[in-house]
Parts: C-alpha cells; structure tokens; sequence
C-alpha cells in the first residue's frame, strides 16, 4: 500500500529519467485521492496515456525500473486492461487510451485535467474528481464505490459526469454503459450519498430500455 503522496510523485521522477521520448501521464485513481488527502492510502496507480508510442515507451521504462508484468484478476475483467507493473509496493495499472470497453481518454478529459508535474521528460495530470467518479461507476474493484463516495463528499459538478457519460456513449456507440452506470449509482444513493442527476439520469436509463423494446 502507498501511503504517502511524495512515493509516487518520486516515482514519477525515477520514470522521467528511464524513458527516452517525451510522455504525458494521466493519472486516473486512488493516488489522486490520496493527494487530495481524501483516502488514506492506494494499493494500485492507475494511468492513462493517448498514444500507443506513449504506452510502449512507458512499459520500456517500468520494465528498466525492474517492474515486473502481473496477470489481472477477475476484479478486473470488465476493465479492458492493457497491461498491470508491479514492485514492491508499487502497482501500475496502465491504459491505454480505452478504460473499461470503450471508456475512452477524450479531449475533454485531458483539458479537465490538472498538470501536477512537468518534468524533462514527463508530463504528469490528474484528471478531474469528476471523470474519476466516472471511471470508478465503470469498474467491480473492491473499494471503487467508497472511492466514489469520498469524491462526492466535498462536492462534485455533476453536469460535467452526465455530459462526459453521454459522450462517451456517443463516442463508443455502446449505451449499454448507462445500465452499469445506473446500477453503480443505485448502489451509491443506498449508501448515503446524495446524487443530483438521477432523476436526469433515470431518463438515459428509461430512454435506453425503450430502445431495447
């Protein structure tokens, strides 16, 4: 488990000298949770980056860095994952460009996001707690829902997650997401956290089954 937000900011150091081209990280989880002093600590640093040159440049260098490749767990089944680092206690889940199916990095997802680091030759962004509320309603890994929750807590913008759901929807033309979204934010509402876009969501959803029909 990683337990201090400094770890993996040099982490990211140790990176930038391993790679040989120019990166931009995107970083997706609990480490940005962790940063905001939101979770305590993260067992896994998920990534995203946009190109396939930017990923296989990447995986060079985690593996430089004596990272060693790890088989994904059923947890991770509906994830799409491209490839999970592991040492010591440093877990990398990396993707590229697609999270989940078709849950994809898109433009308005990068320009969201919050440059944390600008190294020589790394780029590191958090995406915004809004996007990650959304990438966690589109996994089954133990702790996502409660990730979920110590987001909404303080306070999401909640039309900047129905607008990014429907263009991800748009994008992939796979609006069966909405079911798995739904489900998750069912589940979420049960435990207590509030959800002001239901009653719009519910729409999507209603829309989605009429369609089916």
């Amino acid at each position: 488990m990683i337990t201090n937000y400094d770890e993996v900011e040099e982490l990211f150091k140790e990176i930038s000298k391993a790679v040989e081209k120019r990166i931009r990280l995107f970083v997706i989880g609990g480490a940005v949770l962790l940063k905001q002093d939101l979770k305590d600590a993260t067992k896994d640093i998920d990534l995203v980056v946009d190109t396939k040159e930017e990923f296989l440049e990447l995986q060079k260098a985690l593996e430089k860095l004596e990272f060693k490749l790890k088989i994904p767990g059923k947890e991770y089944e509906h994830m799409n994952l491209n490839q999970i680092f592991q040492k010591e206690d440093f877990r990398i889940d990396l993707f590229y460009k697609e999270v989940c199916g078709k849950f994809s990095l898109t433009e308005d997802m990068m320009q969201r996001a919050n440059l944390v680091l600008d190294l020589e030759k790394l780029k590191v962004a958090h995406c915004s707690n809004e996007d990650i509320f959304l990438f966690k309603t589109m996994t089954e890994r133990e702790g996502d829902l409660d990730d979920c929750i110590r987001l909404g807590i303080p306070g999401l913008n909640w039309k900047i997650i129905i607008k990014e759901l429907q263009n991800q929807i748009k994008q992939s033309k796979q609006d069966i997401w909405i079911t798995w979204v739904g489900e998750r934010l069912d589940l979420l509402e049960d435990k207590g956290l509030e959800i002001p876009i239901m009653n719009e969501f519910d729409k999507l959803r209603n829309k989605y089954f009429e369609n089916l029909e």
